[in-house]
């Protein structure tokens, strides 16, 4: 369902995917654990002391340990409808949720309590996605928080909803679904002092042949044909011999370069626990990447290093920067938290299946933290099979702790790794990823 709608949904049938206890299976708090046994010694306290006050406060106790044991949470019949008061957010914009929830049911609820079901990814940035009141039937209760918006396509989890005995002792939970979603797509932005030249090839943005024609660089000389144009006779030889000749220029062709994001669950580090993990200024690094080459004429490609398929094979013009904005902003394998799901990335059938969608003559360029060895491993592979690797790598290590230290020590040795086999790296540090490459392409260029 798009975004900025309401949703209606039913408790019929529910949703205990993530939770063993069926939706109207009450359990026990064990709130009152313990005191049929405490007023049992009570009573005998009383009668050992012939103190009638003490049996009858024991058999209060009794009376009210029974109600509290028979006594079950009604269940929650409800209607739920959540709304969104922005359809397409930008990053970082703080977009409001509105829950509304009706009592459907004949019992009233006494103790309600409420947690939204708020996706991991979104932060919550004022009042609390929960709420605790009392419903009469067919009476409604609304729940209002914000959440700041991130790159990606943000599903909401069930409503749960948690009501209780009278006494406290017993518990029913039930989980609505309310299907909403919120996508968050930025526009993709090369900016304009991205310098691109260098980070592929030691050429500007294109990939020089052996075939004579119009490109920009000397290549030879032929005899004069007529029709060809006067900005390509060569005047000097015309000078010194008579004879006319025409310049032939070392033709180009557009470069094909393949943008493989690192997404696997151990590129999700950070620096610190609230700084930007490594994936997320990877997509970010690829879609300014991306766009600059597009800018350039050349033709531009999208994978994830993930056990979930992701692929956009190399293309240009207005149709394919609309597909690769979409990927790059909403793909599950690119998302901004690693995903919950049990799964097994199969890394060598993944290398497999890329090299398959590789073309020959594709470039490829790596986003990577670099913080294990298997970034290392693919990037070689690839240089191995002749496709010119560039690995751009987000530093996500500290020296706050001895640990992070000596992940700090292992990164650079595998930095200097590929360095040796002749892999070119961009370490991207704190400054921006237009400025991190351009100091790589100086450093080249020296």
């Amino acid at each position: 369902m798009s975004a900025g709608a309401d949703v209606d949904a039913a408790t019929e049938g529910g949703d205990d995917r993530a939770d063993p206890v069926s939706p109207y299976s009450p359990f026990a708090t064990n709130r009152w654990e313990g005191i049929a046994g405490v007023t049992l010694l009570v009573i005998a306290a009383g009668v050992i002391a012939r103190q009638a006050s003490l049996v009858l406060a024991g058999a209060v106790g009794v009376g009210y340990a029974i109600y509290a044991r028979y006594g079950d949470a009604p269940p929650a019949r409800l209607a739920v409808s959540r709304s969104l008061d922005e359809t397409s957010p930008e990053p970082g914009d703080e977009v409001r949720i509105t829950v509304r929830v009706t009592n459907e049911g004949t019992a009233t609820l006494a103790d309600l309590r409420l947690v939204d079901g708020v996706p991991p990814a979104l932060e919550v940035v004022d009042a609390p996605a929960r709420l605790a009141t009392a419903l009469r039937p067919g009476a409604s209760a609304t729940l209002s928080y914000r959440v700041r918006a991130v790159r990606g396509s943000h599903d909401w989890k069930p409503l749960r909803a948690v009501t209780r005995s009278p006494a406290g002792a017993r518990e029913r939970e039930t989980r609505i679904e309310a299907t909403t979603t919120l996508r968050c797509a930025p526009t993709l932005d090369a900016g304009a002092d991205l310098p691109l030249r260098g980070l592929t090839t030691q050429y500007h943005g294109r990939v020089p042949t052996d075939v004579g024609g119009s490109g920009v660089e000397f290549y030879a000389t032929r005899e004069y044909r007529k029709g060809d144009p006067l900005r390509r006779i060569d005047w000097n030889r015309r000078a010194r011999t008579g004879e006319l000749a025409t310049l032939e220029l070392r033709e180009e062709r557009a470069a094909t370069v393949v943008l493989l994001v690192d997404a696997r669950e151990e590129a999700y580090v950070a620096p610190e626990p609230e700084a930007e993990n490594a994936v997320e200024r990877s997509v970010e690094a690829a879609g300014m990447t991306f766009t600059a080459l597009q800018n350039g004429g050349d033709r531009a490609g999208i994978a994830a290093v993930s056990r979930r398929d992701c692929w956009l094979p190399p293309g240009a013009g207005t149709d394919h920067a609309v597909r690769a904005r979409e990927l790059l902003a909403t793909h599950p394998a690119l998302a901004p938290t690693p995903a919950d799901d049990d799964g097994v990335f199969y890394a060598s059938v993944w290398l497999r299946r890329l090299r398959r969608r590789l073309p020959a003559d594709a470039q490829v360029i790596l986003f990577s933290p670099l913080a294990d060895r298997y970034p290392v491993r693919v990037a070689k592979r690839l240089d191995a099979h002749g496709h010119l690797v560039t690995v751009v790598s987000p530093d996500p290590t500290s020296d706050r702790t001895v640990g992070a230290t000596i992940a700090r020590f292992e990164r650079d040795g595998r930095v200097r790794d590929l360095r040796g086999r002749g892999i070119r790296v961009v370490e991207w540090g704190d400054e921006s990823f237009p400025k991190a490459v351009a100091g790589a392409s100086r450093r080249w260029d020296g």
